[in-house]
């Protein structure tokens, strides 16, 4: 539904992908060019989000900018739905998930591994991996495990993560509570931050050791093969 703000008309509208974001920004604009009404429009991966005000009414919502709304929303009338994500039957898309990582190194520093476990909204196992990453730290280790989840869950074009850890040191610090003091953390903190602009929603709770056990066991399989230890 369109909303009255003091900047225009305004809709949040997110797709599937980015593609179908700009195949859907291109649609606009040609619609815009047709009316000679040109919206305000920001553009983030696969969220889309647009202004509507008339520009020579002193940036008011007239009936101009309401013509206009309703000519967008056409757009999308022919099966895909506004403000949900497109194909939501598709097998392989999922709006939700469920992500759960671990790190561990094995004398801190020492042999580290990362593991995670993603989730479908039905608790479905969508990915289980451990990667052996070589001589680091703990929490070098954990850091890991959460990038490649986020990455493994933005690869299969998800909306919403749920993030669950049990060290409570990343989970603060994602959260902006605690700093992040240790220097060889800055770039995959800063890029794991860059990460979560991808998706409309990530939140981050912190769980105990033994809630977590699908995660912490990818990761002692991974470190197990990686050292060649069997039994």
């Amino acid at each position: 539904m369109w909303q009255e703000t003091k900047h225009g008309l305004f809709k949040q509208f997110t797709f599937i992908n980015f593609k179908e974001a700009f195949d859907f920004i291109t649609q606009v604009a040609r619609v815009a060019e047709e009316q000679n009404h040109h919206p305000r429009w920001e553009n983030e991966w696969n969220v889309v989000k647009i202004w509507l005000s008339t520009h020579d009414q002193n940036n008011k919502i007239t009936e101009q900018d309401r013509a206009m709304a309703e000519s967008i929303d056409k757009l999308l009338k022919a099966g895909e739905p506004i403000d949900e994500w497109a194909n939501e039957n598709t097998s392989s898309v999922h709006k939700k998930v469920k992500l759960y990582t671990d790190g561990g190194s094995r004398g801190n520093p020492g042999p580290s591994a990362s593991g995670f476990v993603l989730f479908d909204e039905n608790d479905k196992i969508l990915e289980d991996r451990g990667v052996y990453l070589g001589i680091t730290t703990n929490n070098q280790a954990e850091y890991t495990a959460l990038k490649l989840g986020l990455e493994e869950a933005l690869k299969r074009q998800v909306a919403v993560v749920d993030v669950f850890m049990d060290s409570l040191l990343v989970v603060n610090q994602m959260r902006g509570s605690f700093k992040v003091r240790n220097r060889d953390l800055w770039p995959i903190h800063s890029a794991i931050i860059d990460l979560t602009k991808h998706f409309s929603q990530v939140s981050f709770t912190h769980v105990p050791r033994e809630l977590n056990k699908l995660a912490d066991a990818a990761v002692n399989r991974a470190l197990d093969e990686a050292l060649g230890i069997t039994g």
